[in-house]
């Protein structure tokens, strides 16, 4: 505002104590340069340069007609997120001053999508600047944090959350855990000064009623806390907040400082208790915008407050995942990026902060993860509409990963949809392309096979043909392919060719596979090579189609350059990216796929030399000890692994001996490791490189059955990765 010279702003908030800060703030850059004044709480200072008011004194005729329309050459309004109110609406639409400026942590709300509602169409869809949590931190412009997932006690779940026994959320023996791990956790400073969330008011009224009979172990005397909720004027909110901010030399005999506010979620935004040095989380995680809003309550910079301590009790919660997803920031729901950042923690965060959770609460975190559905159409929606609101249109597929919003693959593997065609045309009004059931049936193709990015061959084959439909005269498509190809530092070997053009036209499938996709034939021979085939040249005529496929190529191109350019050792294969069964066949280039049941642990391909080793590294319980192979990693190793061999097997059986010899023989062992079979919807391994046989292999007779089997030990050429390593053998 001081640089901009303006003469007249008028600082709108909803609540008087915000004003006031907000006024003193003002006059830390301004001096005595502008008058300050305040409308609102009590105060008719109208004619102030610099006025700052609340939206219920405002909004009041007797307060608002004071003003003519041009009096402001700016106004700001505070926690805009709330402008579509009537309220804020009527001070808007009397007012207009040369620039609004809406500010807010909470841009996107759950009824943005009614008309009236969407706060970036209220600014014209104008994002003057976003930070986010992480990026403030990496410029320091808050205070450190340390965060800790606790172990809450095993009774408090979802399953109790509709009809919970309410003595066991506020039971003696919950309130000593949470003093004993608050006393030892800490804090910075001379005394506490905590915020404490809970579920529900009840719970805050009797949880602080117990702790101000419990000892605090820090005074040796009664804790002094209070609930604060919705209900609570704004002189006792004041009160409540200056008394938290006391240290004990302010104490007066009218106001007693206290160590802990108990509220549900009116701290939640607009609180400014910068003294604030320990948060307490008791409640589930529903959403990862809430919980970096209570986390933020501690995140001010304060005299004497080195950091803030988070201290998050974590239950047997659905949505514990939401947890690492508010940390890192990370809003595009891909499992291995959430579980990276529990395994790494404080890594993710920039700057002095910390980030710890105990092996139960991680555990606890995995198994929410693994049983999550990111593909659930609920959640798709969700971030659909958000994105949608923000931009004032309907998103291209890029537009998701540009703005880091949700990995719009998720769309794809959604089984009732397949495509991000198919959700516009089943959820979006204002989608009007329609396709026929085969090009329909084509996008779907791309979509779930290729545009992921896995490998750029059929992608880059795929533009070509588009260019080809458009009557630019080329080379046939692979003579095409390996001139492109050399752009990317590729070859196109023999094997591959053979590969593509299987896949291209329908002949990769097996078994029931073939009829799903039948009508997916892109390409047909032409003399030495391959042309675009007749009926994909009659839909390609079709400009919508064109454009939709157009669309998802480009999309695949850009996902292979960001996730797989950075090929391992001559194979199309990532290190630590994830891969089903059928990319595994084909990125092998195998002539045909093989159903999961045949491929299994172990099946060799001849005609490549390949090898491909899948493993599911825990095993469930209920299998039984006939079938239970105990694949590990050799303690202390993150490079030597053991495996079983099927059952059935001798040291003497073709596939030992290949494995054994595998060098000599010219084969390439590969390795493929998920962490179990519980997360269904992905159906992927993570690779970790070539491995030889060291040599050390020896046969055993298997429980309770007469069949035999040998346990191999491998080298890998690369150490897997510790996060990785980690997640796989201790999560």
């Amino acid at each position: 505002m001081r640089e901009l010279g303006y003469k007249r702003v008028l600082f709108l908030v909803h609540r008087g104590q915000l004003a006031r800060q907000t006024k003193r703030s003002y006059e830390k850059v301004f001096a005595k340069s502008k008058s300050m004044g305040l409308v609102g709480a009590g105060y008719h200072e109208y004619e102030a340069d610099y006025v700052f008011a609340t939206v219920q004194t405002l909004n009041r005729d007797e307060h608002l007609l004071q003003y003519d329309r041009n009096t402001f050459d700016c106004i700001v309004l505070d926690e805009a997120h709330h402008v579509p109110a009537d309220t804020y609406q009527k001070i808007m639409k009397h007012f207009t001053p040369k620039l609004w400026l809406g500010m807010t942590a909470t841009p996107d709300k759950r009824d943005d999508n009614i008309e009236g509602r969407n706060v970036y169409e209220i600014f014209n869809y104008q994002i003057a600047y976003e930070i986010r949590l992480q990026q403030a931190m990496e410029e320091n412009l808050l205070c450190p944090f340390h965060y800790f997932g606790i172990t809450d006690l095993a009774i408090i779940g979802d399953a109790e959350e509709a009809n919970r026994d309410f003595r066991m959320l506020t039971s003696d023996e919950r309130v000593k855990h949470i003093i004993t791990q608050a006393n030892y956790y800490g804090y910075s400073g001379d005394k506490v000064k905590g915020l404490i969330f809970c579920s529900s008011i009840k719970e805050t009224e009797e949880l602080s009623a117990k702790f101000n009979k419990m000892i605090n172990p820090e005074t040796d005397k009664p804790f002094r806390t209070i609930a604060l909720n919705g209900n609570a004027s704004e002189q006792e909110r004041q009160d409540a907040f200056e008394r938290l901010a006391m240290d004990e030399g302010d104490a007066t005999s009218e106001n007693q400082p206290i160590d802990y506010i108990f509220s549900v979620e009116i701290l939640n935004e607009g609180v400014d208790i910068v003294e604030v040095n320990q948060v307490i989380m008791l409640r589930p995680t529903q959403s990862p915008i809430v919980f970096i809003q209570q986390l933020g309550r501690g995140l001010r910079k304060a005299a004497g407050k080195e950091y803030v301590v988070i201290l998050d009790f974590i239950g047997n919660y659905t949505n514990n995942f939401m947890i690492p997803i508010a940390l890192s920031g990370d809003r595009t729901y891909n499992k291995d990026n959430i579980r990276r950042y529990i395994m790494e923690g404080g890594r993710v965060i920039p700057g002095e902060s910390t980030v710890h959770f105990d092996e139960i609460s991680r555990k606890r975190i995995f198994a929410s993860v693994d049983n999550a559905n990111f593909s659930d159409i609920k959640l798709i929606r969700e971030n659909y509409t958000n994105l949608k609101n923000k931009l004032g249109r309907i998103p291209a597929l890029r537009d998701f990963d540009d703005y880091g919003e949700m990995d719009v693959v998720r769309i794809f593997d959604n089984n009732s949809l397949g495509s991000y065609y198919k959700f516009l045309v089943k959820y979006e009004k204002e989608y009007k392309i329609r396709l026929s059931e085969d090009e329909e049936k084509i996008i779907e193709f791309v979509s779930k096979k290729l545009a992921s990015g896995k490998r750029i061959q059929e992608l880059q084959l795929l533009k070509r043909t588009l260019t080809y439909s458009s009557g630019i005269s080329m080379l046939g498509l692979f003579a095409s392919l390996k001139k492109d190809m050399k752009e990317f530092g590729k070859d196109v070997s023999t094997d591959q060719e053979e590969n593509i053009v299987n896949v291209l036209t329908n002949e990769f499938p097996a078994g029931s596979g073939k009829k799903t996709y039948e009508q997916c034939v892109f390409i047909e021979k032409d003399a030495n090579d391959y042309k675009p085939a007749k009926s994909f040249m009659a839909m390609l005529a079709n400009k919508d189609f064109y454009n939709v496929l157009s669309e998802l190529v480009d999309f695949g191109i850009s996902r292979y350059e960001r996730d797989y350019s950075q090929s391992y050792e001559h194979t199309d294969f990532v290190l630590y990216q994830k891969y089903t069964y059928e990319d595994v066949c084909r990125l092998l280039n195998w002539e045909q796929n093989e159903v999961p049941l045949n491929i299994g642990g172990y099946k060799y391909d001849k005609k490549t030399k390949t090898f491909p080793v899948f493993i599911n590294y825990d095993k469930s319980e209920d299998i039984s000890d006939t079938t239970k192979y105990e694949d590990h990693f050799v303690p202390g190793f993150r490079d030597k692994l053991i495996a079983i061999s099927k059952s059935g097997r001798s040291l003497q059986s073709e596939d030992v001996q290949n494995f054994l010899k595998a060098k000599e023989r010219g084969i390439q062992v590969e390795l493929f490791v998920r962490k179990n079979k519980d997360d269904k919807i992905s159906k992927e391994f993570y690779y970790l490189g070539h491995m030889t046989a060291s040599g050390k292999a020896k046969e055993f007779t298997m429980a309770n059955t007469d069949k035999s089997a040998v346990e191999i030990e491998w080298i890998l050429d690369v150490p897997v990765r510790e996060d990785i390593y980690e997640y796989i053998v201790n999560a």
